[in-house]
């Protein structure tokens, strides 16, 4: 079972949600790119899933039980005192890295906040740059539009989100296709509103970033 709630007042505009699963069951569940990164406490205590590239399965045990938040897309900022690129793909245990003073699981939010008011806010510049690469503009344009040559957008994207604009776009046109399947639509509606050249490119890209047909993805919680 996985519950997501709203986030508590103090990580308003950083953090999308606060998240717990319980597993009902023996399972392996895809967890696929959204641009986000997670802090969490589970059965091997406290950890950061950094942002993901590539599908990360994750083995569930019956009664396994995990609490996390999950942060905006190019918003976790120097929230955990490494650059967020070190964490690209990685799942990593809180104990290698600053101590931010999560004892157990009912410590993430409050500890989150502390770190939250101690750090600089997050480059404003991340949202619209994952807005710009989701409509599907060039790299160039995209660069061109937000005034930043595209030796800076690169820097700014990979320091924000952990990893390029070609990799951002990727994930957040799948994710924006996603929803959009999600929804009902058709895919080869989809797959030209989202900004692939067809619906076999849409095809070809989730299964690359989801390790699983689309129509599997979808059946999937």
């Amino acid at each position: 079972m996985y519950e997501e709630r709203p986030p508590h007042p103090a990580l308003a505009g950083r953090v999308a949600c606060l998240w717990s699963r319980v597993a009902t069951e023996e399972a392996t569940q895809p967890v696929v790119p959204d641009g986000c990164v997670d802090l969490m406490w589970g059965p091997s205590g406290p950890q950061v899933a950094g942002p993901d590239t590539g599908p990360h399965p994750v083995r569930l045990t019956r009664g396994d039980v995990y609490h996390g938040l999950r942060f905006l897309p190019g918003a976790v900022g120097e929230v955990l005192g490494v650059p967020v690129a070190e964490l690209c793909d990685l799942r990593v245990s809180l104990a290698e890295l600053p101590d931010l003073g999560v004892r157990g699981p009912g410590d993430l939010v409050r500890a989150t906040a502390v770190r939250l008011r101690a750090t600089p806010p997050p480059d404003r510049a991340a949202r619209p740059i994952a807005r710009a690469l989701a409509d599907g503009g060039r790299i160039g344009d995209v660069a061109r539009e937000l005034g930043l040559s595209e030796r800076q957008l690169h820097r700014r994207t990979r320091s924000a989100f952990g990893y390029g604009p070609k990799t951002l776009q990727r994930v957040v046109r799948f994710q924006r296709a996603l929803r959009m399947a999600r929804d009902g639509r058709a895919l080869a509606e989809v797959a030209a509103a989202s900004g692939y050249a067809d619906q076999a490119h849409l095809s070809n890209e989730v299964r690359r970033l989801a390790g699983m047909p689309l129509g599997q993805l979808l059946s999937r919680p």
